[in-house]
C-alpha cells in the first residue's frame, strides 16, 4: 500500500464529508436549488474519486507510471472539477465573480478524471 496515496485519499475524504455536511446544513436556503445541486455533484465526484484513490493504493507497490498518472489525474480532477463547482455554486455568497475563468476549469477537471480512468485501464491491461 502506498502511504502517499492513502494520505491524499484520507484528506480528500475528510474534506468531502465536511463540505457535504456544510452543503446540507449551511447552504440550504442560502443558495438556489440549481447551485445546491451543483454543490452535491461536486461532493459526489469528490467521493467517487477519493474511493478510486484508495483503490489505487492497492496497486501501488509496483512502481507503475500509469498508476502514478492515475493518482495525479484523479487528484487534479478533484481540485479542478469539484473545486470549481464549489466556487461556482457559492459565487453569490462569496463574491467570486470569475465565472468566465471557473466555467472552463470544470471540464478540464472532468478530462483529468477521464485520463485517470484511462490510465488505470491501461495499467490493468499491461499488468501481470
Amino acid at each position: 500500500m502506498n502511504k502517499r496515496i492513502i494520505l491524499t485519499a484520507a484528506f480528500f475524504g475528510l474534506i468531502a464529508v465536511v463540505l457535504g455536511a456544510f452543503g446540507a446544513h449551511g447552504l440550504s436556503g442560502k443558495i438556489d436549488d440549481q447551485n445546491l445541486d451543483n454543490w452535491r455533484t461536486a461532493v459526489n465526484y469528490q467521493f467517487y474519486h477519493t474511493l478510486a484513490l484508495l483503490f489505487l493504493a492497492t496497486f501501488s507497490r509496483a512502481k507503475n507510471t500509469l498508476i502514478n498518472l492515475s493518482y495525479v489525474a484523479f487528484s487534479v480532477g478533484i481540485l479542478l472539477f469539484s473545486g470549481s463547482l464549489y466556487l461556482l455554486a457559492t459565487r453569490e455568497l462569496t463574491g467570486v465573480s470569475a465565472v468566465h475563468i471557473l466555467g472552463p476549469i470544470t471540464p478540464l477537471g472532468g478530462l483529468a478524471f477521464i485520463l485517470g480512468w484511462a490510465s488505470l485501464f491501461l495499467a490493468t491491461l499491461k499488468g501481470r
